[in-house]
């Protein structure tokens, strides 16, 4: 930074070479857009920062802020890290993004029904067959159902990136249950109790009526008058890593949060015990995988389910969100064409740009691949949390050969991208009390009913709080921020 702006918290301050800051430009001053906000920061102390971050991290414990990984085997919940120093997007961006992610849902949504409708995109492009019915997201036993109310993706959360020219790109689309909103509200939360009149004067666009609308979106789609309907989040229980969110879910909605043993089937009807007596259950928002939905027709050795639940929603007697199958259009393999099927469902040309991704199952990519895996990110295609990865430019001679020969044995299963050098936020290191340049990602949120898709203004910023790291997700290291959407100026 310039020495002008070169004081308070953020003295000190680098850049990442090469990588877009999202609040100060590669000459070192402020973006216009946040120059308000940097003032505001930037007079705080680094004592006084100290504080108000440790209130928060103390209120994010006392409120049960929690989340746990499977992969450590102490099974212990841990809170989820925090940065207070928010990441700001601008009106002009966000109405960009908005328009975007909309006609992004809009085509994923035309590409379902297709899918498990005529499979007119098959019959004209065979080349994509074994690409899209090759994964093990598809259910070809779904095929000809329609799901009550005609929507597939209630809720969608797309990952975006912004590259080193600030341009930003969808990394990712998930379609199935996406996690993560419950910390955005969480997040604004504390913004507001610790930093009211920063927040207060950047202008910021509210978040903290997405329950509603989430409510308001799953009873669209009942088969029930709304206003008649009843509604519950259908959870795995505790030890489910999102569990925090499902009971926070429900409680804002306003909505009963359910196991599998509270629910039960008669004559294709969904029935939730109550003290009362039994009460008919229109719409689930269900936070399990398709797989241990129903184990008379998935997996028998379910218990987290509901036998015959299936066959209620195939008779249109009650919602499931999101529809099941939805998990083909979210295979890393099959995203790598849906710029394709923006233009062929849509007859538009994409909003967003996408990272360019090798797709293993074709032979010249693979080939391609093979022989870049120092310069590649490559993915397997139906991992998430960041696992089953191979980071190309920090990989050792092992890793690479042991992804070769997984690539070899099962192409099908890995996509590889090049590696994108991910936007920066300046984010408090309470190690050194400093602010420090860190990457970070976005995952916005869009709910869409009949009516039409609403696009949450903010979303969920992960941010890799390890010094080089591009790894954002929270069970490899990494952390959140509240995402500040600018409200449009008069």
């Amino acid at each position: 930074m310039r020495q002008s702006e070169d004081a308070g918290l953020f003295k000190g301050y680098s850049i990442i070479p090469g990588a877009f800051d999202e609040l100060i430009s590669p000459q070192g001053v402020p973006r216009p857009d946040f120059l308000r906000l940097l003032e505001l920061l930037g007079s705080r102390s680094p004592d006084e920062f100290t504080r108000i971050q440790a209130l928060a991290e103390r209120a994010l414990l006392n409120q049960g802020v929690t989340f746990s990984v499977y992969s450590d085997r102490r099974g212990t919940e841990r809170i989820f890290p925090f940065c207070l120093i928010p990441r700001l997007v601008s009106a002009r961006d966000w109405a960009h993004l908005e328009r975007g992610l909309e006609q992004r849902v809009r085509a994923l949504s035309a590409f379902l029904d297709d899918i498990y409708g005529e499979q007119r995109l098959l019959a004209e492009r065979p080349e994509l067959r074994d690409i899209i019915l090759g994964t093990s997201l598809y259910l070809p036993h779904l095929r000809g159902v329609r799901p009550p109310g005609g929507v597939r993706i209630h809720i969608a959360g797309i990952d975006l990136i912004r590259d080193g020219q600030g341009t930003f790109q969808v990394l990712e689309d998930n379609l199935r249950t996406p996690s993560g909103v419950s910390y955005v509200m969480e997040s604004r939360i504390l913004s507001k109790r610790v930093l009211p009149e920063v927040l207060e004067q950047a202008r910021v666009r509210r978040v903290d009526h997405y329950p509603a609308k989430l409510a308001e979106t799953l009873r669209a789609t009942s088969p029930e008058d709304p206003e008649r309907s009843t509604v519950v989040v259908l959870t795995p229980g505790p030890y489910n890593s999102a569990y925090f969110e499902h009971s926070f879910l429900a409680r804002t909605m306003g909505v009963e949060l359910v196991h599998a043993a509270d629910l039960y089937v008669e004559d294709a009807r969904v029935f939730v015990r109550t003290t009362r007596g039994p009460r008919r259950v229109h719409v689930i928002y269900r936070r399990i995988d398709d797989a241990f939905l129903d184990p008379d027709v998935f997996r028998p050795d379910s218990l987290l389910g509901v036998r015959g639940l299936m066959k209620a929603w195939a008779a249109g007697n009650v919602t499931l969100a999101n529809a099941p199958g939805n998990g083909v259009a979210d295979d890393k393999a099959v995203y790598a064409f849906v710029p394709d099927f923006i233009r062929y469902y849509l007859g538009e040309e994409p909003v967003l740009a996408q990272v360019p991704t090798y797709v293993c199952a074709r032979e010249e990519d693979r080939r391609y691949v093979l022989e870049h895996l120092e310069e590649l990110v490559v993915k397997t295609v139906d991992e998430a949390g960041g696992y089953g990865m191979l980071m190309g430019p920090q990989s050792t001679r092992e890793e690479r050969e042991d992804f070769r020969q997984r690539i070899l044995a099962e192409p099908r299963r890995y996509i590889a991208q090049p590696r994108i050098e991910l936007s920066t936020c300046p984010t408090w290191d309470g190690a050194t009390r400093q602010v420090v340049s860190r990457r970070v990602d976005l995952r916005p949120y869009i709910l869409t009913s009949p009516q039409g898709s609403w696009v949450l203004p903010g979303g969920l910023s992960r941010v890799a709080l390890r010094a080089g790291s591009y790894v954002v997700n929270s069970s490899q290291g990494g952390g959140s921020k509240d995402t500040w959407v600018q409200k449009e100026t008069a």
